[in-house]
């Protein structure tokens, strides 16, 4: 039995309706009836490095982190493929750029996303602490 099962039926045209576990996921390759397929995996790299970051703050002492965003953005190359991810993290703590600089290394070691992603892929995360 495999870790991961998913189901992904596509009646007609380009929107695709993935079951995971007692989930329906919608992604479109059109975006009309959902996000396209580059990004939902945008922001499912996202949704995993938030978490992974959280605990790496944990084991670097900072328990506290507040709220955490990320605003993502990426740059297609003319085959429409991702060539570049970037994530401005915002973090409610006041952190000093050594003690940034640390839990983001442990978030990208723990999250599985990037670690799935080709290097040249992988987001290059700037920090802004005491954001909110």
């Amino acid at each position: 039995m495999s870790d991961i099962e998913t189901t992904t039926v596509c009646e007609e045209g380009y929107a695709c309706t993935s079951q995971v576990g007692d989930f329906d996921l919608q992604i479109d390759a059109t975006d009309e009836t959902g996000p396209n397929p580059n990004t939902a995996l945008v922001a499912t790299y996202a949704s995993c490095y938030i978490p992974a970051f959280r605990v790496g703050g944990g084991q670097r002492g900072e328990d506290d982190l507040g709220r955490l965003q990320i605003d993502a953005s990426a740059e297609l190359d003319e085959d429409d493929d991702l060539e570049s991810i970037v994530f401005d993290l915002h973090v409610e703590a006041d952190l000093d750029d050594e003690t940034a600089e640390e839990i983001v290394a442990r978030g990208e070691d723990i999250c599985h996303v990037h670690s799935a992603l080709r290097e040249e892929l992988r987001a290059e995360i700037n920090v802004h602490s005491g954001a909110f």
